[in-house]
């Protein structure tokens, strides 16, 4: 909606120049009508909103992620399937656009409070893209102008990260101290607390990032970033007036964040919100349900494992865990697990009638499948016509940020674990450890996850912020600054199946649901069961879809392609064209 109603004024912006459609926009008039006023400035930096390296309407960013066993084997993960030659990502033009604003906002009509508010929106967007191109490359050119198709810096090299992200600091500092809204009704815009929201997620990155990547030798850095980011989520917590939301209850408030068609604004701090008027619509129900569109992404058991007990202890403490059923397994869980995925009661509305909605399995692999971001009504299903806002910054990520910052600092108090960790927990149901932080490691997390943390309190902000922010498109570059990539060749594994040809009623509605069998499908069958052929292969083809044991076990999805994750895929390479038109570049380590 912003992005269309933008376009429009800038075009009359410059049509206002010409007396006739064959003149020339006089750019000087232009200009002074940009620069020389409040208006054209604000008008300007709501352009910067529609930039490609921004998130967009999608719900579907952790599509690549170690927790969700996909249609196919991503090429990046792939031997072979990835190289210079299919990269992406080496695009500048919007930094341009940028920087052009910041060199030119300095019109001494306008007065120098009102300049720096729209200066430090657009330092905000610089230090946003900066920060996506070093996650992606690691070093890259600094560009602090507006460059020219002559200018010599066109065939520099790439600077260091330090100097990069000093410099992406700089600009998120800025945009702190000088961004005057203090808040937006529509949570479509930057304000202060979205920028410091930002600060905390680009200083967690990046001091964690020195941290574990001791090969930069930038690890006497480290504790700096993370002081920076305990700060900037500090700041949100005491002065931004946000709350988690709790309307509802455990078993639905959690859940409303993420279906609510206006951003639910206690938590929310900025989203992209839909507007079927003009079309702006996003496709999460399409991607989420459809058995031929998206990746058909579904959990995996070893990451629904991690979810805890109503009574706040770890699920796989029960000896019996490996075995349990379906069913079984999804009793007394953490209540954002029946908001995350289909479970127990969970219906769908289909003509006008609440229908019991137990896992497909013309779309899952695993039986673990998503609900957090669609929508109840089937009518949805059909294309991009959700109208539930997708929430970009929420207080939930601000609270875990400053967690993880103040933990990996060594500074985490007992009320820092309840003001963060603790509440999340609360609003989703679970009962013990929320006040005192956690003294012994569980070691399901450590042989499954994180086998070089010992530090209870980390590795449970950690299982945390896997469950609180799944499918938000953070995890993949939780796993870079983790230094735990390797976690991305972890199994596809679905739910246990005891026997074969045996129908199993996963919802507990008397009606049975998904049978498993190998070789000749069982004629006639139970009605309404789907049958799902687990042999190891079907006609010519080798099959996919197995039992872990041959006859009973866990499902497992796509053994047949190896997944592999060397140390030079916490980069990506630069893509061969633009490392041709520029060689000073140097490609990334691995990459040549």
């Amino acid at each position: 909606m912003k992005k269309q109603y933008i376009w429009a004024v800038l075009a009359c912006l410059s049509l206002a120049a010409c007396k006739k459609l064959d003149q020339k926009p006089e750019s000087t008039a232009t200009r002074q009508a940009v620069f020389g006023t409040e208006n054209g400035l604000k008008l300007y930096t709501n352009s910067f909103y529609g930039m490609d390296f921004l998130p967009k309407n999608s719900t579907s960013m952790d599509a690549m992620s170690d927790y969700l066993a996909v249609r196919s084997v991503q090429d990046f993960i792939r031997e072979g399937g990835y190289g210079a030659s299919n990269s992406s990502g080496w695009s500048w033009e919007d930094l341009r656009n940028i920087n052009y604003f910041i060199q030119n906002c300095n019109d001494p009509a306008v007065p120098a409070s009102v300049r720096n508010n729209y200066l430090g929106i657009a330092r905000y967007f610089r230090a946003y893209f900066y920060m996506e191109k070093v996650k992606r490359f690691g070093d890259v050119p600094w560009i602090g102008k507006a460059q020219d198709i002559d200018d010599p810096t066109l065939n520099a090299g790439r600077d260091s990260r330090a100097l990069v992200m000093d410099s992406v600091l700089a600009d998120i500092n800025f945009a702190c101290a000088n961004i005057q809204s203090t808040n937006d009704a529509s949570r479509t815009t930057i304000t202060k607390w979205v920028a410091h929201a930002y600060k905390s997620r680009i200083c967690l990155f990046e001091g964690t990032f020195r941290k574990y990547h001791t090969e930069l030798n930038l690890g006497g850095t480290a504790n700096r970033w993370l002081e920076e980011a305990a700060s900037a989520a500090d700041a949100v917590i005491k002065q931004g007036g946000y709350s988690l939301n709790t309307a509802g209850g455990p078993g639905v408030s959690y859940r409303q964040v993420f279906t609510s068609n206006a951003p639910v604004a206690g938590e929310v701090l900025q989203a992209a919100v839909a507007d079927i008027n003009l079309g702006v619509l996003n496709e999460a129900n399409w991607w989420w349900t459809s058995g031929t569109y998206g990746a058909k992404a579904s959990f995996t058991r070893t990451f629904i494992n991690t979810y805890l007990k109503l009574d706040g202890t770890p699920f796989t403490n029960d000896p019996v865990y490996r075995t349990m059923v379906f069913k079984d397994e999804v009793k007394n869980r953490d209540l954002r697990l029946k908001q995350t995925i289909r479970l127990g009661d969970y219906k769908r509305i289909s003509g006008g009638q609440q229908v019991p909605a137990p896992p497909v399995f013309s779309y899952t692999f695993t039986g673990y499948q998503p609900i957090k971001w669609t929508l109840d009504d089937v009518y949805f299903d059909a294309g991009a016509l959700n109208t539930n806002s997708i929430a970009l910054f929420r207080y939930a990520e601000v609270l875990l940020n400053y967690a993880e910052a103040k933990a990996e600092l060594g500074t985490l108090t007992d009320a820092d674990w309840a003001l963060s960790v603790g509440a999340l927990r609360s609003r989703a149901g679970i009962t013990g450890g929320l006040s005192l932080k956690p003294t012994v490691a569980d070691p399901y997390l450590t042989t499954n996850y994180f086998p070089g943390i010992s530090d209870a309190a980390l590795l449970e902000i950690r299982r945390e912020r896997g469950i609180e922010l799944s499918l938000e498109g953070l995890r993949f570059a939780d796993l870079l600054r983790w230094k735990r990539g390797t976690l991305m060749e972890q199994e596809w594994n679905g739910f246990y199946v005891p026997a074969l040809n045996t129908p199993m009623d996963l919802n507990e509605d008397g009606i049975l649901d998904v049978a498993f069998y190998q070789g000749t499908r069982p004629n006639p069958g139970a009605a309404g069961v789907t049958y799902v052929d687990v042999s190891a292969t079907v006609g010519n083809n080798i099959n996919s879809q197995l039992l872990k044991n041959g006859s009973s076990g866990e499902l497992t999805w796509m053994k047949e392609i190896p997944r592999k994750w060397n140390e030079r895929n916490y980069y990506y390479p630069i893509p061969l064209n633009d490392l041709q038109r520029n060689p000073n570049l140097k490609q990334n380590p691995g990459w040549e």
